[in-house]
């Protein structure tokens, strides 16, 4: 079993190496992450097998967090231990958190009608993203009339309300509804994950993940830390994400916009650079830790942002793990979960409307790119990193008419 493999450096060199590769050129989310994991390590390696592997998605997807790391994470333990699974964190972090930091610090030199052309074109490529992701996440987590008007409520929240709880008020709000409206007669899983993680290890590491989310306020208030306040604004976007990466743009969002730690400017044009790269999107993280205000900032922002926005994702999974078999078979669970998902759509069209549609679409001519990178994306099924360059183009192109 992929769980007696030996546990040391040199499989952990392995995964570092292999995760690596995999970190350059995984493009397209983390639905398409996990395709590629699917076929390096169940067809190609033969590590884990289908069934096994189902269960590791089915877990993380239903846990907050990237899912895509967390899949890379718990295989990882499987084959190699602790230890194996950092490696494979950092290998398929690292490269696309160095290309970020990397425009953070060159973004500030793009100047005058050039440089301002580009930075709006990356802007209007996040509205195709976050467009298409609204588009798809609709259609898959919202097909009946009950998820539908679930998705409707959050939204309305999110759009009439200036509280910063207002998010999670919406997804709480959306898993009771589920428990109520969204029961099916959908058989439970069968199968089991089999990863030796310790009941005792798991309450552990779950009361640490409460720790720091409740902790990590009441300690900013008592130092006034600057760095205690950025770690704490990642890793309650972190803590909070439920549906894949794009959900973090609105926590983020409040986290850091709303009280003026970073311009919305510089914000979405982070964001836009973000669907450039390949790797998981919370990398987004390190661009807003070198680029923000207060200190650390720079490279020591980067760091603490990419381990403060990941690590209540790696706690909530390690927690998770030996419980997961019995709960995830319950229906109330099961119906909690569709809710949550539904609320989730409604959060992220929200965000759709205000910031990023507000925020970058001016004109028809904004519109227009935004449109064509939108259905570049939905109907094309062209590579992010395509339409990337092609609203960075357009954009430059547009300034200097």
């Amino acid at each position: 079993m992929p769980g007696d493999q030996t546990i040391g450096a040199k499989s952990a060199v392995e995964v570092l190496l292999i995760f690596f590769k995999l970190g350059l050129s995984c493009f397209g989310g983390p639905i398409a992450h996990i395709g590629y994991f699917r076929d390096e390590f169940v067809v190609r390696r033969k590590w884990i097998d289908e069934p096994a592997f189902a269960d590791l998605v089915g877990l993380c997807q239903f846990l907050p967090g990237p899912a895509s790391s967390q899949v890379g994470f718990s295989i990882e333990l499987m084959r190699a231990g602790y230890l194996g699974a950092l490696a494979a964190w950092t290998g398929f972090t690292l490269p696309s958190a160095a290309i970020l930091v990397l425009f953070a610090y060159g973004a500030g030199e793009l100047s005058g009608p050039v440089g301002a052309g580009l930075l709006h074109g990356l802007k209007l490529t996040a509205v195709a993203i976050v467009a298409q992701a609204v588009w798809g996440m609709a259609r898959n987590l919202c097909p009946d009339r009950e998820r539908a008007s679930i998705a409707v409520v959050a939204a309305l929240i999110i759009l009439f309300s200036t509280a910063s709880i207002a998010q999670i008020g919406a997804i709480v709000l959306g898993g009771l509804a589920g428990l109520r409206l969204c029961r099916s007669e959908a058989p439970a899983p069968s199968g089991h994950v089999e990863i030796s993680v310790s009941r005792t290890a798991g309450l552990i590491t779950l009361g640490m993940f409460f720790i720091l989310l409740a902790g990590l306020p009441a300690l900013r208030g008592l130092t006034g830390s600057t760095g205690v306040a950025l770690f704490d604004a990642f890793y309650r976007s972190g803590a909070l994400v439920f549906g894949g990466g794009h959900v973090v743009l609105p926590l983020l969002r409040e986290a850091f916009v709303a009280p003026g730690w970073l311009s919305d400017d510089a914000f979405l044009a982070g964001y836009g650079a973000a669907q450039a790269v390949p790797g998981p999107l919370f990398t987004f993280s390190a661009y807003l830790g070198t680029v923000v205000s207060p200190e650390p900032h720079g490279l020591a922002g980067a760091a603490l942002g990419l381990v403060g926005i990941f690590l209540p994702g790696i706690l909530v999974l390690l927690g998770a793990l030996p419980f997961w078999d019995s709960f995830r078979k319950r229906v109330g669970a099961q119906a909690m979960m569709r809710g949550v998902n539904a609320a989730v759509v409604g959060v992220l069209g929200a965000a759709l409307y205000d910031p990023v549609w507000t925020t970058t679409v001016h004109s028809p001519r904004d519109f227009g790119i935004a449109l064509v990178g939108f259905v570049l994306l939905t109907a094309w099924r062209a590579p992010p990193l395509v339409v990337v360059a092609l609203s960075a183009v357009a954009g430059t192109a547009m300034a200097l008419i």
